[in-house]
């Protein structure tokens, strides 16, 4: 039978649930199990796709294209296994679905309430994950802190499935955070303590707690958290901060975690976790290398979590290249003042991310200029693509016009559009070009080059996209389109012929990327970056791709 392991918080919020949830999911499949995960987020959003990345940080995609919390990210980074639509629910999904069951009649004229219309909602949604993964263990995050209003209905419906699955078959986790008093230099687990009797105020009790802290947690706390909040001291787990988010499951299998969670809920495994790769690895990243500064020119960089795929992208190619990478983060508004210019002088690789709305977006077209004409490797990502293609036309046909229609409508030379299936649609969620698709790779590219293969599939969230009327005109001044549409007809890579690394993918590569396997565009982009930095100028291999139609040209009727 499907075991379910729930993970909840305490104390404060961002304490790292995610990260412990898919820290012991990387552990227990490890020791031979497999693993499925769902995150359930109390906020009445039906997914974060509308949100302001200055929310809740960055909108993760999944293949089937589900908008969903950040955390889903660091579920596939640790665990490598790939998450659908039913890994994220929302208060504003649990009750649209019982409120549209409720219009079409299916209660009958029944009096519809939290309990239990909403709760056995959430409990389906939860069954979900493990009739369609098949999974031996079900990871169950609640995001919030316990206490919160919203959070409410989920934990009573965690609640009640251990009543309905035995207690045999699920397991609570609780994490907590032990704050420092600085004067007395001591930590305190009197919040936790008051944490765990919320919890047990609505009628959970925690079979394991994580005690998190930045300082070593002496035993006596472990004993004294144990003690009052009736647990065994085996079941504390001290979670000290990590200098490196990977070493976490290494640090978790010192304390023992997956060996208890194994012995109680009676699974059968491997005797030791297989993590010999993963060691290697951390101490790959643990070993001094050279600095690399990679610029992030963005709108949100006040807030890093809203590219956390990029950042860990990142340092995964870095990894890969031998190489300590240092994220230079740079608002792209600062540019267009004439500010911040100096940090762009400093770095050996730009990368232009995601992003909506007319704001910084002038200040993007600069960084992609700026990495242009100084041969700078440059990596766009969605947005990232359709600003060098933007800088670019403007160059060739030197009319600053040049612009995409989602900042201004009129533009004279539209060289990116909106998709014809878009211009009509009222709703803002979940209605653009969202989860995976395939690529089809030009021989003799950087892109292709980078893959090693023909045809690759990678994951969307846009609406916008390059306008076909431009692909001819700018095909003869340089700009070679390695990554299309099977069809012909969308352009899903562009770079610069005669550029050391001048490329933009209309997909996010960075959601595939894993710390053991980094994503072959980030690879090959901080591959560019150290031959830059190691002689100044990356050496061009730029090649003539071999496309269909003349002079390399793709013959696809324009849009």
């Amino acid at each position: 039978m499907t075991k379910y392991i729930f993970f909840t918080g305490g104390v404060v919020s961002s304490v790292g649930k995610g990260v412990t949830a898919a820290a012991l999911g990387r552990l227990l499949k490890a020791r031979g199990l497999s693993v499925g995960v769902q995150k359930l987020d109390p906020y009445i959003n039906v997914d974060p796709g509308t949100m302001s990345p200055y929310q809740h940080g960055e909108v993760f995609v999944t293949e089937d294209g589900a908008e969903t919390d950040l955390d889903l990210g660091h579920y596939e980074r640790f665990i490598d296994i790939n998450l659908n639509q039913v890994s994220n629910v929302t208060t504003g999904r649990v009750y649209a679905e019982v409120i549209g069951r409720e219009r079409r009649g299916d209660y009958l004229g029944g009096t519809i309430q939290v309990i239990p219309h909403i709760t056995d909602e959430i409990k389906r949604t939860i069954h979900l994950v493990a009739k369609t993964s098949q999974a031996d263990v079900i990871l169950i995050e609640v995001g919030g802190t316990v206490g919160d209003i919203e959070s409410l209905p989920f934990m009573e419906a965690l609640r009640q499935m251990r009543s309905d699955l035995g207690p045999e078959n699920t397991l609570y986790v609780h994490v907590t955070f032990l704050p420092y008093i600085g004067a007395s230099r001591e930590l305190k687990t009197k919040p936790t303590q008051h944490s765990v009797r919320e919890l047990r105020g609505i009628g959970i009790h925690p079979d394991v707690i994580i005690a998190r802290a930045d300082h070593d947690i002496p035993q006596e706390h472990i004993n004294k958290i144990a003690l009052f909040c009736d647990v065994p001291a085996r079941a504390v787990i001290p979670a000290k901060t990590s200098d490196i988010l990977y070493s976490i499951p290494l640090s978790l299998r010192e304390t023992g975690l997956d060996d208890f969670v194994i012995e109680r809920l009676g699974l059968n495994t491997v005797a030791k976790p297989d993590l010999l790769e993963w060691q290697a690895m951390i101490e790959e990243m643990r070993r001094p290398k050279p600095i690399l500064k990679i610029g992030i020119v963005g709108k949100y960089v006040e807030l890093q979590d809203a590219y956390m795929s990029v950042k860990e992208a990142l340092y995964h190619a870095g990894t890969a290249n031998h190489r300590q990478v240092e994220i230079v983060w740079i608002q792209s508004g600062d540019l267009e003042k004439g500010k911040s210019w100096e940090l762009l002088e400093d770095v050996d690789g730009i990368i232009v991310p995601g992003g909506f709305g007319e704001r910084g977006i002038e200040g993007k077209i600069m960084a992609a200029r700026w990495a242009r004409e100084k041969k700078i490797p440059y990596l766009g990502l969605c947005l990232g693509m359709q600003v060098m293609c933007i800088e670019f036309t403007r160059y060739v046909l030197g009319n600053d016009d040049v612009n995409s229609t989602e900042f201004h409508s009129q533009t004279e030379h539209p060289v990116i559009s909106l998709m014809a299936d878009q211009r009509d649609l009222a709703d803002m969620g979940g209605t653009m070009r969202l989860g995976a698709y395939p690529c089809q790779l030009v021989p003799g590219t950087k892109a292709a080059k980078a893959y090693n293969k023909e045809l690759v599939h990678e994951r969307h969230r846009h609406r916008w996209e390059f306008n076909n009327n431009y692909r001819e005109i700018l095909a003869e001044r340089g700009m070679v389109f390695s990554g299309l549409s099977p069809d012909g007809r969308l352009v899903e890579i562009a770079e610069i012929a005669g550029h050391p690394f001048m490329l933009g993918s209309q997909f996010h590569p960075e959601f595939k990327s894993r710390p053991n396997r980094p994503h072959p565009l980030f690879k090959a982009f901080v591959a560019a970056a150290v031959a830059h930095q190691e002689t100044g100028s990356g050496e061009d291999t730029a090649v003539t791709p071999k496309t269909p139609g003349e002079n390399g040209r793709s013959k696809v009727t324009s849009s």
